[in-house]
C-alpha cells in the first residue's frame, strides 16, 4: 500500500459547542435503517468519561491499535492473520449491545391516541430491538453530556487510570470539553490490516480509509 498523499482535518475542540448536529445528520444518512439503531458513526462526548461503547478507550479491554513486537514490527493487538482468522465468526473482543445500548424510541402515537383523563398522557421509552416498554434507560451514546452521569461510572475513564478519585473529582469540576468522534482516516490504519476479507483500504491519491461494499462480509 502506497500512500501518496494523506488528507488532514482538524477539529476546533475550542469552537465544539456539543449541538450534536454532525451526528444526527450522520445518523440519519449512514445508520438509520433496521439493525443498527445502536450504532453511532459520528458521535460528540463530553470529556472526562468512558464514553460510547463503553471504555472504547481502554485498549486492553478491546485489544485495538498496534503492537510492537521484540523483532520490532507490529502488528494488530488482536493477533497476526492466524490469530483474526481463528476468531472470525466469534470475536471475543467485540463490545456487545449492552456495551453500546439497547436503543429506544417514544411511544409518541399513545399521546395522540390516549383517551381523556385528569393527568396528561406521557410518551413512554418504548424498545427498538424487542419492541417492549422499558421500565428504565439507563444507559446512551451521550449519557455523560455534561457530565451528566453517575460518578462512579465516569471515573472509569482510562485516561484517569493512575489518578486519585479526590483528584479526578476536582480535575473535572475545572474542566471540561466536547470530544466528536468519528473515521480518523489514520495514517497506519489498525482496521486495514485486520479486514479478513480484505475490503478497507486506503485510498492512494488522498488516504481516505473506504470499504469495498463488494468485498466485505460484515466480519467486523
Amino acid at each position: 500500500m502506497k500512500v501518496r498523499a494523506q488528507i488532514g482535518m482538524v477539529l476546533n475542540l475550542d469552537k465544539c459547542i456539543g449541538c450534536h448536529t454532525c451526528s444526527v445528520t450522520c445518523k440519519n444518512v449512514w445508520t438509520n435503517r433496521p439493525g443498527v439503531e445502536y450504532a453511532w458513526f459520528n458521535n460528540v462526548e463530553t470529556k472526562p468519561g468512558i464514553g460510547y461503547p463503553k471504555e472504547w478507550e481502554n485498549q486492553s479491554k478491546w485489544k485495538g491499535g498496534w503492537v510492537r513486537k521484540p523483532n520490532g514490527k507490529i502488528e494488530p493487538r488482536q493477533g497476526g492473520k492466524l490469530s483474526l482468522l481463528m476468531k472470525i465468526f466469534a470475536n471475543p473482543n467485540l463490545p456487545q449491545i449492552d456495551d453500546y445500548y439497547e436503543p429506544f424510541t417514544f411511544d409518541y402515537e399513545y399521546l395522540q391516541s390516549a383517551p381523556k383523563s385528569k393527568a396528561a398522557p406521557t410518551a413512554r421509552p418504548r424498545s427498538l430491538i424487542t419492541g417492549k416498554r422499558m421500565e428504565k434507560i439507563e444507559w446512551g451514546p451521550n449519557w455523560e453530556e455534561i457530565l451528566g452521569g453517575e460518578f462512579s461510572k465516569r471515573s472509569k475513564d482510562k485516561n484517569f487510570d493512575d489518578v486519585q478519585k479526590d483528584i479526578y473529582g476536582q480535575f473535572e469540576n475545572t474542566f471540561m470539553m466536547y470530544l466528536p468522534r468519528l473515521c480518523e482516516h489514520c495514517l497506519n490504519p489498525a482496521c486495514v490490516a485486520s479486514c479478513p476479507s480484505g475490503s478497507i483500504y486506503k485510498r492512494e491519491e488522498d488516504g481516505i480509509v473506504l470499504i469495498d461494499q463488494d468485498k466485505c462480509r460484515g466480519w467486523r
